[in-house]
Order: structure tokens, then sequence, then C-alpha cells
């Protein structure tokens, strides 16, 4: 059994969480993200699908995990999969994420404090991150899967039969190469690349990450010039995932990747085409600028200084909503400007 760095919390023996900087760097200062360890599918002989077996973690401030809880709601999901947040408090050391928006700490579902716990229950060797999003089996406290990649098809498809009446269709089978294909691209260039550009280690890697980001949103503002959405005049999946990125650059990941060559707001088919979605009520729902713009890692930095600076004077006096609600055009593009959703067969 691999040796853990541990710290007790109300008498919970909690491991300490890795760092990206130390374990996901390979020898040219690359930043290499952990595999998803947590992967087995839902169906016939894998994790079965039922109402109310799932409990679905995810934290306002992980763009992977953000995606999750917006399919969940788009197909109302909502009973069949129960969910809860989880956030970053402050201990001697990192020890990952936290069920810090509930009463002691304590999610209700579950009876645990750190997701962690959930973590090792399934697998007490494992030693990488433990990551949101994570599907726990009610059942077992288990987790059961964490694959990102993956988790949201999955929602789309395999929990199909709980379904709400006239959900969107957002992984249609006539585009589902093309939607896997895409989402690959996104992950490399744009999900991941913030990342890439952020925890870099070396010129060399900083610098293709930089530049690998950049060129891919150029790529998208040409894309978004004549059509409505990634895919024409309905939202998919990977509009999900490319919004979940974007819609945190200016006020989060900006800070973190470098010099800021261009903002979400320099880029006017991609702004206009982030505000088009944050209108429909499951992204709005899900989106937390202030919590965004707060996103710094309270171990690390002075947390008097931080609030009584940017977050308690610029971040709260900003109308976030407002900005966001207003009009794009963008409807015009569309063959179907009524309805951004293709509903389900």
């Amino acid at each position: 059994m691999a040796e853990f760095d541990y710290e007790v919390v109300d008498g919970r023996k909690i491991r300490v969480r890795p760092q990206e900087v130390v374990s996901e760097i390979d020898e040219n200062g690359y930043f290499v993200r952990q595999p998803n360890h947590f992967t087995e599918g839902f169906g016939e002989g894998k994790n079965p699908v039922e109402k109310g077996r799932y409990h679905l973690v995810w934290a306002k401030l992980c763009h992977w995990s953000n995606r999750a809880s917006i399919v969940r709601e788009l197909l109302g999901l909502e009973d069949a999969i129960s969910v809860n947040k989880v956030d970053h408090a402050k201990h001697e050391k990192n020890l990952g994420w936290e069920f810090v928006y509930d009463k002691d700490h304590i999610d209700p579902v579950l009876g645990i404090q750190f997701l962690s716990e959930a973590y090792y229950k399934a697998d007490d060797d494992y030693t990488g991150r433990t990551t949101v999003p994570a599907l726990i089996d009610t059942k077992t406290g288990k987790v059961v899967n964490n694959d990102y990649t993956w988790l949201t098809n999955y929602f789309e498809v395999d929990f199909k039969p709980f379904h709400k009446k006239g959900a969107p269709d957002l992984y249609p089978e006539e585009l589902r190469k093309d939607i896997d294909e895409m989402n690959d691209w996104l992950f490399d260039n744009i999900n991941n690349g913030v990342y890439k550009a952020t925890f870099a280690r070396s010129k060399e890697a900083y610098w293709d990450a930089y530049n690998s980001f950049y060129a891919a949103m150029d790529i998208l503002e040409k894309r978004l010039e004549n059509q409505r959405f990634l895919f024409g005049d309905y939202v998919t999946d990977s509009d999900i995932r490319l919004y979940t990125t974007i819609a945190r650059l200016d006020v989060s990941y900006s800070r973190n990747i470098g010099p800021c060559k261009h903002r979400l707001v320099d880029y006017p088919n991609l702004w206009g085409y982030a505000r088009d979605l944050y209108q429909i009520p499951a992204f709005r729902h899900n989106t937390y600028f202030k919590d965004f713009a707060a996103s710094v890692d309270l171990n690390e930095v002075d947390e008097e200084y931080w609030e009584n600076t940017y977050y308690d004077i610029v971040v709260q006096e900003t109308d976030w909503d407002t900005i966001w609600k207003t009009p794009t055009g963008r409807e015009s593009l569309s063959k179907d400007p009524a309805h951004k959703f293709k509903a389900e067969k």
C-alpha cells in the first residue's frame, strides 16, 4: 500500500491532496493531467441505471464538473440523480474537496466530510487527486465514476429513461462521431489548455500551451461567425464543454495563463455565443461568477488581503447577470431562431 501524508480533522484521518506541479509534470516541464480512475460505464453488467442510486458531487470552481451539473438540469435528471457541491476550506494542509456548504461540513446523503473519503472507500490504494465530478453510489458510499470525459454522455444516453418529457437531444446519434472529435479537440486545446499553461514548469511548455489556446480560440471565433452553435442551430454536448471554460476566462483563467492576449469580450462571436448560452436557465443556474473571480488557493495567499481588495471592492459590485443577459442577436444565424434545442425523439 502507498504511503500517505495525513491530517486529522474532527476525528477523521484525511489524506493530504497531491499537488499537480509535483505529480503531473513531465521531464520537460509539461503538465500531463492524471488519467481518470473510475471509468466503468452504466448499464447491463456495469453500474446499474437506477433512479435515486447515484449522488453527483461537483464544484462551482471546476469546469470539468460544471458541465455535468448543467447536463443534469437540462435533461431533467434532478429526481433521478441527487447532487451536492464541494469547495476548499482552510486547513494546515490542502485536503481537497470538502462539503463546506452543509451543516458541520457533512454531506447529508453520504455522511462524509471530504470527497476523498468516498474515493478511498472505493480504492484504498488510490494515489491520485480526488477530483470532481464524482458520481457516488448511495448504497455503498463508493465513487463509481469520475470520468469527466464521458459522464455527460452517460447522462445523455444511459440515463435516458429518466429524462424529462421533451428533453433536449444533446448527443444526437447522427452527430456523435463529430461531437466526440470536437470534444477531444476542445479538451486538448481549450478545456485542458488553460491548465497546461497554468501548471507549465518550463518556457517551452508554457508557450506551447499559451499559443495553442489562443490559436484554438481564433478557430472557434471563425467557426461561430455564421452559425449559432458549434454544430449549427442547436446546443449539443460540445457547446456545454466549451461554455464552462470560456465563462471563466475573463474572471479567473486570465489571471493564471499569463499575459492576456485577448479577453472573451474581445471575440465578438464567442462573447455573443457565451451570452446566448448563459440565457438558458440550466446554464445560468450553474454559473457562479463571483466564485470564479475569487478562485484562489486559501492555503497559499493572504486571505484577508484578497477579500479586502479585488473580491470585496470589484467582484461584489459587478452585476454579472445583467452583463451576461445582454441580447446577442445570434438567433438570426439559425434556421430555427425560436429554439436552442432539438428535442429527443
